[in-house]
């Protein structure tokens, strides 16, 4: 209680488990009014910002790449500059300050980082990590991918999302395999339109030392890259920063000037998943619709497409649609060909 640091929570979670719905919950809640926010995305062009924009004043877009790699001295100067601007009361109150990852982020270089930097961790506390979990894609998720692994096992909180399209075998299992990776931390169901009871409960200073051996040695080679990366970018011993993330996942954006018929988007984006489904990590876009004056919000991931959404109003100037893909050794010019053949357009 006698903490006068800026909280700080970290939210993170596989690509498509929910993220940035249940950001655009939590910032609706009275008990996060005085929020900043910090998104950080995959891609050339971020669009979760866009998605939450109008309910937070102070939302800043990380965009130079992946939180755990390049970003990290993005994230080091926009926690600068929201403590000096409020030192100059250039904002209002900063009570608390949400960091998005992306779905591919390694928490470990993160927390490292607001832990262990010495201007930061005089101003800000990790309040805590949140990590959230799709049900149905468990066995897949963290078979396959180290990041989701460490996304549960770093975890103060675990949030099971949509729960609503699940059956009981599978919520079951996935809470028996998150709780085997992480048996310290609280599982909370997602709650539509809402923050989920009792998420912010408890959350104190991060620990890392009440999490497993694997944790620690996580943190630990985080430190060690933290330097072998300072070191790149001096020029010691001329050797590149090593790689993170398998060099195979990819990040495609595809921009279209002309509308789209909502028929022949739907087959295009069927046969897209159909066809090549298990190299689709992820897909979100705004989508422009003929006869429609704003924007639908697309989210796919692998095979299954989600029930589309409506923006009450564009997010910004620009009214083209726009769409993410993160994938698997997936050509872009595979996907321009089809939209192309189903959709008579052809992407800019």
């Amino acid at each position: 209680m006698d903490d006068k640091r800026i909280p700080v929570i970290l939210l993170t979670g596989f690509l498509g488990s929910g993220k940035t719905t249940l950001l655009s919950a939590l910032l609706r809640d009275p008990a996060m009014a005085g929020s900043a926010v910090l998104i950080n995305e995959v891609g050339a062009v971020g669009l979760d910002h866009l998605l939450v924009e109008e309910l937070s004043e102070e939302i800043s877009l990380l965009e130079s790449g992946c939180l755990c790699c390049a970003v990290r001295g993005d994230l080091t100067r926009s926690l600068r500059d929201l403590f000096l601007r409020r030192l100059r009361r250039a904002i209002g109150a900063l009570d608390r300050v949400v960091i998005e990852t992306t779905g591919l982020a390694d928490p470990a270089p993160v927390i490292h980082t607001l832990l262990r930097d010495f201007f930061l961790a005089e101003r800000f506390r990790l309040e805590g990590v949140i990590t959230t979990v799709d049900v149905r894609n468990v066995p897949w998720q963290l078979g396959q991918h180290p990041e989701a692994v460490k996304q549960v096992a770093m975890a103060d909180r675990i949030v099971l999302t949509k729960c609503d399209l699940a059956d009981s075998l599978q919520i079951a299992e996935a809470e028996e395999r998150v709780a085997a990776l992480n048996p310290g931390a609280p599982q909370v169901r997602s709650e539509p339109g809402r923050m989920p009871s009792g998420l912010l409960e408890g959350l104190g200073l991060y620990d890392a030392d009440r999490k497993t051996p694997d944790v620690q040695r996580w943190l630990g080679d985080a430190a060690i890259l933290a330097r072998q990366r300072l070191e790149a970018k001096q020029g010691v011993f001329g050797r590149p920063a090593p790689a993170i993330h398998d060099e195979a996942v990819q990040s495609h954006v595809l921009s279209f000037s002309k509308p789209f018929h909502p028929a022949e988007f739907s087959r295009a984006m069927d046969a897209l998943l159909s066809v090549v489904g298990r190299q689709i990590l992820r897909i979100k876009g705004l989508l422009a619709v003929e006869g429609e004056a704003a924007p639908r919000v697309i989210h796919a991931v692998q095979h299954e497409r989600y029930p589309d959404s409506s923006l009450s109003a564009w997010p910004d100037e620009d009214h083209r649609s726009r769409l993410v893909f993160i994938v698997n050794d997936l050509p872009r010019s595979v996907i321009e060909k089809l939209f192309s053949a189903f959709c008579d357009s052809t992407p800019e």
